[in-house]
């Protein structure tokens, strides 16, 4: 049977891209676009970079759902018109990626604080807005170690000045 690397993020309808693995691939390539979508690797300014630059995914095309139910302003930032194509929208993904010179996708990171852990989406910022909205926390900073099963969440906090126990003089 054939192994394939299928990409997508949940607002482009999951799967956006595709790629059958073989032996040599070493890291999984992001493959090519799927029928009726359209993937463009961009700076920041959304102008598409040349091949072999580093830069964002985004993601147009049928895939493209309407937004985040809810969620007007997040979906005024990763929903926007699309660059090439009248009355379309575009998904920024997030990621880092690069389309090498065969026009094959390779995914480099993220460009934001999201990650994944046991297949869950974690907006590590989120969290950490929750942690300093306690009365007795300054900053909160969480990241994420380890890796599979054994990955997991680190939040590094400092406290407020009157929140130090009390210290012998």
């Amino acid at each position: 049977g054939t192994v394939m690397n299928m990409y997508g993020p949940t607002e482009t309808t999951i799967w956006s891209a595709v790629h059958p693995l073989g032996a040599d691939d070493g890291a999984p390539p992001l493959g090519r676009p799927l029928a009726n979508q359209q993937i463009y690797i961009v700076d920041r300014r959304f102008r598409p970079v040349r091949p072999g630059t580093p830069g964002e995914l985004v993601i147009g095309g049928d895939g493209v759902v309407r937004g985040y139910l809810k969620r007007p302003e997040l979906t005024a930032d990763r929903f926007l018109p699309h660059p090439f194509l009248a009355d379309a929208r575009i998904y920024r993904t997030g990621d880092l990626a690069r389309q090498r010179a065969d026009g094959t996708l390779e995914f480099l990171g993220r460009l934001d604080h999201q990650v994944k852990i046991r297949g869950y989406r974690i907006e590590l910022g989120e969290i950490e807005v929750a942690l300093a909205s306690h009365p007795d926390i300054a900053e909160a900073v969480v990241v994420a170690r380890g890796t599979g099963a054994g990955a997991r969440l680190v939040a590094y906090l400092v406290p407020r000045g009157d929140a130090l126990p009390p210290t012998e003089a």
